[in-house]
């Protein structure tokens, strides 16, 4: 299966129901290797929170053929760095490879995915780095803010509102049997999808692919149970003290629409508009750059397969928390008074279709939009039609969009940092 114009991505489907997903280029002499699994924080098992990602630091430090040193000296000979990332849904595991080596580092990329033994030993340091991570995590007002409004937006105990690392004493707790089961609980082949970006020739990338995957049988992988998160009644506050700290973080937000909803697109200059366009859009403007209050100020949306978050941002001096979040209340309630302008509708379309080509310009990039593009069901020609979508986006689509969402009575605020005020 191919798309007709654009990227043009080959798709096909392993028997075993692994999909493989390659891009032929040959701007550079090297190949991108992007393998995501459905084994992301969601997938934690109950009472292990931070399991996925502790799975994700040690999971390249031993396979069934070879050790720790073995692989890092495998991947040095290629002057290979293999990323491991894990997000709410899927952790990934990326690396850059010249063409010459594509058979050998996907070789290995294959026995790390699939036949991880979780040493012992390579547990026991890694969990230090982890809990290391999360005491500084524990240290960091913006970090304690952003994850005590997902807590609030979600539930703490909701897989979108838990702690994506743990706590020192869950991950304590995690054992190399518990990654194991994990592992053996999450990653199957129909749960894998593997993007293979650069200098190699489609058929034989997948050729390589069903050779180094083929063969892989598991059970059936593990299904995320998520739950809708309830729309909000009225407006929620936490303030966590931290009161060493001389700046003061806010965190401000509501849940929005899933990522499939037709709407996106207006959500998505919604919150250009509002906090991410050029410098900051209209809160950058306003409370950074004319009010001089914010060190930096910004929003951002993640519509998921659940209803995801719009956070809004800000970074201020204790002594204008109050100051800041009157502010963040009027530009809220303004764009979904009065909606956007048509001059923030035309530049806002011509910022998001022009930063397009500068998303794609490195395999990197390219695989980790057609993984995208594949979680979420959105078609090999997604990138072809997305200009025309957002062209097709009206003021009053983003109107609408902002009257849905925006309503400060309703909104959730933590602030973090060295503020004992009662927020209102």
């Amino acid at each position: 299966m191919t798309a007709a114009a654009g990227l043009a991505p080959s798709r096909n489907v392993l028997p075993n129901g692994a999909v493989v997903i390659v891009k032929n280029t040959s701007t550079t002499p090297a190949v991108t290797l992007n393998a995501s699994i459905h084994a992301g924080i969601a997938y934690d098992a109950p009472g292990q929170d931070g399991l996925a990602h502790f799975a994700s630091r040690v999971i390249d430090r031993g396979t069934e053929a070879r050790s720790a040193d073995d692989i890092a000296e495998e991947l040095d000979r290629g002057g290979v760095s293999l990323a491991v990332t894990v997000n709410r849904h899927v952790m990934s595991l990326v690396c850059t490879c010249l063409a010459e080596d594509f058979d050998t580092i996907l070789e290995l990329l294959g026995e790390i995915v699939m036949t991880p033994t979780f040493p012992a030993p390579q547990v026991e340091t890694r969990r230090g780095a982890v809990i290391t991570a999360i005491r500084q995590d524990e240290d960091n007002p913006a970090v304690m803010a952003a994850e005590g409004l997902m807590a609030l937006l979600y539930g703490a105990e909701h897989p979108y509102g838990r702690r994506p690392r743990g706590t020192v004493d869950s991950v304590n707790a995690i054992g190399p049997a518990a990654l194991q089961a994990f592992h053996r609980a999450c990653f199957a082949p129909a749960a894998m999808t593997l993007a293979m970006v650069g200098d190699v020739e489609a058929r034989r990338a997948t050729d390589a692919a069903a050779r180094v995957f083929g063969g892989w049988k598991a059970g059936p992988h593990a299904v995320a149970a998520l739950v809708a998160p309830l729309p909000a009644e009225h407006r929620r506050t936490m303030v966590i003290p931290m009161m060493n700290k001389s700046q003061a973080d806010i965190a401000y937000g509501f849940t929005t629409i899933v990522r499939n909803d037709p709407a996106f697109h207006a959500y998505w200059l919604m919150n250009n508009i509002l906090g991410q366009y050029a410098i900051g859009g209209r809160l950058g403007d306003r409370i950074r750059e004319r009010q001089g209050m914010a060190y930096y100020a910004m929003s951002a949306l993640d519509a998921n397969v659940i209803p995801g978050p719009l956070f809004i941002r800000a970074g201020v001096n204790p002594a204008n928390v109050e100051r800041a979040l009157a502010s963040i209340d009027e530009e809220v309630g303004r764009l979904a008074a009065d909606g956007p302008t048509d001059q923030e509708m035309r530049e806002s379309t011509q910022y998001l279709i022009g930063s397009m080509p500068r998303n794609l310009e490195t395999n990197a990039h390219i695989a980790s939009f057609l993984q995208t593009e594949e979680f979420f069901g959105l078609g090999l020609d997604y990138d072809v039609r997305l200009p025309d979508l957002l062209r097709a986006v009206t003021r009053e689509d983003v109107a609408a969009a902002a009257r849905r969402t925006l309503d400060p009575a309703k909104a959730t605020v933590v602030v973090a940092g060295p503020y004992d005020g009662t927020l209102q």
